[in-house]
């Protein structure tokens, strides 16, 4: 069904396509690859829902990193002018003149404005969180409402109470909505809450393990006097991926979007007397502990952190204690900003590593400005990291340098200022990985992106890039289709 609406923003063949096929369904999972431009689509399909008067509330759930972006970028560029609205915005609870909106929206059937309540997802894991579901769902709001989670594998835990919260709260909502470019960030059991989300036994089943029963292939491993079952494979995929295509459209950028295209390479570093000692003494002692056969795995997880951080030039001690040393990974890293053009996002999953980069880029190549480095990650501050965005994106700017975690930053902010990408210390998680790519390599790129792994031969590096290319197989297979260029990065 077509429905007549005048965009804001001139929409791609691909979102309207999508639109017409999703606008007027109660329930729909949008897996757009990054870069497709899915936050546009949720904002035009909440529109046309309001003035075919479906709906006249919609709560919208994002990641920390992201979710003011909805507020102060994404809804003003695509909802149309003439749509009035308020948004509210969480902050660390709802103020009274939020609550009013709200409640005048509910008592007052005439009531104009749109209301979109913006909110992070991490919001539900807090008891104000979950009072704030309860008062919603108990005062009726979704009754004529939308509810939608944006990067719904924050969802994807079972058992976190979030998840829980969040599933609660949907029932009450007309509408729902989930939105993705990886929903099977690391296996197909990562699809069982998101779907849930959207309905009660959506793919068939009304509690998780039966689905992980169908799904996943179990073994039984016993530690000493410890007996578990341990998954060791997957199955009936194709039925899985028929079940999906049911209530969800995938879309990828190579086959609807003329981008610019992805070059992968790597750096070579090797480690330095200190680092090789420590870095054998950890990697000796894991393998022990393996060989025990009473490890778990947390704890093995653990030293193959340590293992990683040695290779960025410190490790925390047993006692908590930093120890930092000496390492040619910056020097390197130094090298290739001298070498590349333009500006260059560069990627660490540690607080040590982007503190110390940001300060060795400012002092390396701030001569004619005080600061050439913006950095983004858990201590950045919701303003800073708004105003670091804008400053790097800005190419009046001094700024240079993005500096980030890609935990916090990877998620929906827009970077196509940059056509350099370094990964400095790698994530083991497979769709941090891929959302951080595609923080530069998204509709608004002009140039080639290159992506440099800074990789020491023979240790952790080259095993964590085999680990995300053997996830990146197994998500290809569940959603139908083939490998990525991803698959193309190569330790060398």
């Amino acid at each position: 069904m077509k429905v007549k609406y005048k965009y804001k923003t001139k929409p791609y063949k691909h979102q309207q396509d999508c639109l017409e096929k999703c606008w007027d369904k109660k329930i729909f999972a949008l897996f757009m690859e990054m870069g497709t431009g899915k936050s546009k689509v949720l904002i035009d399909n909440i529109a046309m829902l309001y003035k075919q008067d479906r709906i006249n509330f919609a709560v919208v759930i994002a990641p920390k990193g992201v979710y003011r972006n909805w507020s102060e970028i994404e809804i003003p560029t695509h909802m149309p002018d003439r749509i009035k609205r308020e948004v509210i915005v969480w902050k660390t609870k709802l103020s009274q003149a939020d609550k009013d909106i709200l409640i005048k929206m509910k008592k007052d059937p005439s009531y104009e404005p749109l209301v979109i309540f913006v909110i992070n997802v991490e919001a539900f894991s807090s008891l104000r969180g979950k009072k704030v579901a309860e008062w919603l769902t108990s005062n009726g709001y979704g009754g004529r409402g939308m509810i939608a989670v944006d990067e719904s594998t924050t969802i994807k835990n079972h058992k976190a109470k979030r998840t829980k919260t969040l599933i609660t709260m949907s029932k009450y909502f007309q509408y729902k909505r989930i939105l993705t470019g990886s929903p099977v960030a690391n296996s197909p059991l990562d699809l069982y809450s998101q779907c849930e989300f959207l309905g009660e036994k959506m793919l068939g089943y009304d509690s998780y393990y039966p689905f992980q029963a169908r799904y996943a292939v179990m073994n039984r491993k016993n530690m000493g006097a410890i007996s578990f079952n341990q998954i060791v494979g997957y199955r009936n995929i194709e039925e899985l991926t028929r079940k999906i295509d049911e209530f969800s459209d995938r879309v990828l950028k190579k086959d609807c979007l003329d981008l610019p295209e992805k070059i992968y390479t790597s750096r070579s570093v090797s480690m330095n007397p200190e680092q090789l000692k420590m870095y054998e003494q950890i990697r000796k002692k894991a393998i022990l502990m393996i060989d025990t056969d009473m490890v778990s795995a947390p704890m093995v997880a653990t030293q193959l952190l340590r293992l990683q951080q040695i290779l960025s030039g410190h490790l925390r001690s047993d006692d908590g204690d930093l120890i930092t040393f000496p390492t040619r990974r910056l020097d390197a890293l130094v090298e290739i900003c001298e070498e590349a053009s333009g500006k260059i996002i560069i990627w660490s999953r540690f607080r040590y590593d982007i503190v110390k980069i940001t300060e060795k880029l400012n002092k390396t190549f701030g001569h004619q400005f005080k600061k050439v480095a913006v950095s983004f990650f858990g201590d950045t501050s919701d303003n800073e990291r708004q105003e670091n965005i804008k400053l790097f994106q800005d190419p009046k700017s001094s700024i240079r340098f993005f500096v980030g975690n890609p935990q916090t930053a990877g998620r929906g902010i827009t970077l196509t200022a940059a056509n350099t990408v370094i990964y400095y210390a790698n994530d083991f998680n497979l769709e941090t990985r891929m959302q951080s790519e595609d923080r530069c390599h998204r509709i608004g790129q002009e140039d080639k992106v290159t992506y440099i792994d800074l990789i020491c031969e023979g240790t952790i590096d080259e095993k964590i890039v085999k680990s995300l290319t053997s996830k990146i197989k197994l998500s290809a297979e569940v959603l139908g289709e083939n490998i990525k260029e991803w698959l193309k990065i190569k330790s060398k």
